[in-house]
């Protein structure tokens, strides 16, 4: 009997210049994919940032009013630290962000915004590789995110966004899932990247320790290196952040 194989992942395609990365809350994003994002900046490519909300209601501790300043300074230091300086908030509420038109508008008009070839977001599926329920937030923006992503080159889906002087932006080419139970790409995780990506993460402590009892730095640096050393069976033996890709 043989033994089954292992499917492999490709590495992602290179050949881009713009990518813009839209997902729900600060946090979302050092979670586990920007060791590939300090990649992608190191080698000269331009990322922006795309939050639905400001994550103002993530801390029981913190009154929104309070929370969400703060959420958004910590992502603003912690996108920097990974090379990334355009960081937008669309400003839905948190935890009850609707899949939608209006959702979708707003994505479609930061593509126009932005003209990325590459877009990046979040798990939108139900579970965690049906381990773990996924949040709405998290659903209705990586589902709102691949559908904007074809909205944002139709002039006929939100004419108003022209009368605002954002034209019609066909040019992306691929929507990048991170988190995805079904990946089919990765990016390595340098050493160098990697430790980024966990100083990056460490810039949301206020949220972190709220979360866990441990020490932040210990846990941050537990849950990435795991989380790159789970790629690395199917990437060639390198650590690495994984996507599942869709052309376009």
């Amino acid at each position: 009997m043989t033994e089954p194989q292992i499917t492999q992942l490709q590495p992602m395609p290179d050949d881009w210049q713009r990518a813009l990365a839209v997902v729900a809350h600060p946090d979302d994003l050092e979670y586990g994919c920007s060791a590939a994002i300090a990649a992608w900046t190191d080698g000269g490519r331009e990322v922006a940032y795309v939050l639905a909300t400001r994550g103002e209601a993530g801390i029981d501790t913190l009154e929104p009013e309070t929370c969400g300043p703060l959420r958004e300074r910590e992502q603003r230091a912690s996108a920097a630290v990974v090379g990334v300086s355009e960081v937008e908030f669309l400003d839905h509420k948190d935890g009850v962000i609707e899949y939608g038109t209006p959702l979708r508008r707003d994505i479609a008009a930061a593509i126009r915004r932005h003209r990325p070839e590459l877009v990046i977001t979040l798990n939108h599926r139900d579970t965690w590789g049906g381990v773990a329920w996924n949040t709405p937030d998290h659903v209705a923006v990586g589902r709102a995110t691949l559908d904007a992503a074809g909205d944002a080159g139709n002039r006929w889906i939100f004419p108003e966004l022209i009368e605002q002087g954002l034209e019609p932006w066909n040019g992306v080419r691929w929507v990048a899932v991170a988190g995805s139970s079904s990946p089919t790409h990765a990016v390595e995780a340098t050493e160098d990247c990697l430790e980024r990506a966990v100083r990056s993460l460490l810039e949301h402590r206020t949220y972190i320790e709220v979360l866990t009892d441990e020490d932040p730095e210990s846990y941050v640096r537990e849950f990435l290196t795991r989380g790159a050393a789970m790629s690395s069976e199917r990437f060639g033996g390198k650590p690495a952040v994984a996507f599942e890709l869709f052309g376009r």
